[in-house]
């Protein structure tokens, strides 16, 4: 008895595991879809893009330590020269330049935003807060190595790299506070 129920245990924990996978590799394959797609704007060399968007509802989705390592696969697949960055781009210089520190602040954003999911998840407005918090994070990250790159004060970095993309950024955290319940609803119940 104890070895068929040793059986059913590792065949039901692999099955999970499995579904895991394939759900991480799923989100990181949508990221590596929309985060190409993006606007440029002439006031900043930071272009308007869907990744933060992605990454807010893939943690509803993930849970945030899986939507954590989905990012940073993603992370990986731009570095070697995939073409999933923000214009189609790829490569270590991708990181390196303007826009790299955002993309480093996206790991720190989707961690705490997520943390405020996964306790606050009864709490909209609580969820809100962290994702606001979060995303600043991410500016804040943005901002710093977008001043550095281009050499400009902090607060010039800040009225390029972060004020014009504000209402964008409302926007998308209301969406994933829309969306990211029902999807969570929804892959439960295809179990």
């Amino acid at each position: 008895m104890k070895n068929i129920t040793s059986a059913n245990t590792q065949k039901t924990t692999g099955q999970l595991s499995t579904r895991r996978l394939v759900l991480i590799a799923l989100v990181t394959a949508v990221t590596c879809i929309f985060a190409p797609l993006s606007v440029p704007i002439p006031v900043s060399p930071v272009p308007i893009s869907l990744t933060n968007l992605v990454l807010l509802v893939s943690i509803y989705v993930l849970g945030w330590k899986d939507a954590a390592i989905s990012f940073l696969i993603y992370l990986l697949l731009g570095a070697i020269g995939l073409p999933v960055f923000s214009g189609f781009a790829g490569g270590v210089g991708k990181l390196a330049g303007p826009t790299g520190g955002y993309l480093i602040g996206f790991i720190f954003m989707t961690i705490l935003a997520g943390i405020f999911v996964e306790h606050f998840s009864s709490n909209r407005c609580l969820v809100i807060i962290g994702m606001v918090l979060a995303t600043a994070v991410a500016y804040l990250f943005g901002t710093a190595w977008l001043a550095f790159q281009i050499e400009l004060s902090f607060t010039a970095a800040l009225s390029i790299g972060v004020l014009p993309y504000l209402p964008g950024d409302t926007v998308k955290i209301i969406i994933a506070v829309i969306v990211g319940p029902v999807l969570k609803t929804r892959l439960k119940n295809l179990r």
